[in-house]
């Protein structure tokens, strides 16, 4: 098992985050030695220049939190933020368009992204916002982001009406096995609930609360 700061992507997506909250998040990433850092796309450059001479990767999310734009708009989104220095996508599917049963229009929206990612050498996690869905279509979404070349399956924004859950997390894991990974995403604040969702097949965290769960963990 790798060490627990190796899971985390250390998240700050708050719409009225500063420039020096972003700072003190690249900070911590780096007293942490996690994983990663996620940001708003607006963001990735000022990130990018902090952590130019880390091994820190910087993942950017797009579509966000909604998912509910084109797929142009998507894709415009992913180039830039990967121009800026992103080394991973965080892209939120098209929820509607899922529950309308167009998986044609939704694997096509995450192909776009996966396209654009690869010309970059960069990864795609596919957030499906696990509490808006049943479980058929939680098992659809990571079907499509497997047919549309993802890594990764996510469980959630953290901005709907609740993250991830170990239900859902061991969900993802028995749909899409080894072939791809999972993150957990979404309300995780402890130790505790961290160590849950590993258990359930998480391989990603994602949280705020990082460093307080690292410090818990000792």
């Amino acid at each position: 098992m790798k060490p627990l700061n190796k899971y985390f992507d250390h998240t700050l997506l708050k719409p009225e985050a500063t420039k020096d909250q972003i700072i003190s998040l690249c900070k911590e990433a780096v007293k942490y030695d996690f994983y990663s850092v996620c940001v708003n796309s607006y963001r990735v450059k000022l990130a990018s220049g902090f952590l130019e001479n880390t091994d820190i990767k910087i993942a950017a999310v797009v579509g966000f939190p909604l998912g509910a734009m084109t797929i142009e708009s998507k894709t415009y989104e992913a180039i830039t933020a990967l121009r800026d220095g992103a080394t991973e996508i965080d892209m939120v599917i098209n929820i509607g368009a899922l529950k309308d049963e167009d998986y044609e229009f939704v694997e096509r929206d995450i192909f776009a992204v996966t396209s654009v990612a690869k010309d970059y050498n960069a990864i795609v996690k596919v957030i499906i916002e696990t509490c808006l869905l049943t479980d058929k279509e939680k098992i659809k979404a990571c079907e499509l982001s497997e047919k549309a070349g993802a890594e990764f399956v996510k469980t959630s924004t953290g901005f709907s009406t609740s993250g991830a859950t170990e239900a859902d997390v061991a969900l993802m894991r028995q749909t899409v096995g080894d072939r791809l990974k999972v993150k957990a995403s979404g309300g995780i604040r402890s130790f505790e609930t961290t160590k849950k969702m590993i258990d359930a097949g998480a391989d990603r965290i994602g949280a705020s609360a990082g460093a307080q769960i690292i410090k818990e963990s000792k």
